[in-house]
């Protein structure tokens, strides 16, 4: 079968991300998450949320030794350290 010209093939839509940091007051690797989360999400132009563990018992309950974590459209990608160029691939997949 003949490849489909680039001039008719369907360009697909970007899918829409959200990173979510689950993060605690005080806590210094949260800070340091904080800050590669906002420079990729900022880079990407992909929003980002910031979730206070103390403040929801549910996150508290099955994050509580992981923090800080990272979650790309609310699956865990990461903890404790936020490896920059890592979160990069996995928004721009």
């Amino acid at each position: 079968m003949a490849r489909m010209s680039p001039l008719f093939r369907r360009r697909r839509a970007p899918r829409e991300r959200l990173v979510t940091l689950v993060r605690k007051p005080g806590c210094h690797l949260c800070d340091d998450a904080q800050l590669v989360v906002e420079k990729v999400c900022g880079d990407l132009g992909v929003p980002f949320e910031l979730k206070d563990i103390t403040e929801d018992r549910e996150l508290h309950d099955r994050y509580w030794e992981q923090i800080p974590v990272v979650l790309v459209d609310g699956e865990q990608h990461t903890f404790w350290r936020v490896n920059e160029e890592r979160l990069r691939r996995a928004l721009t997949d």
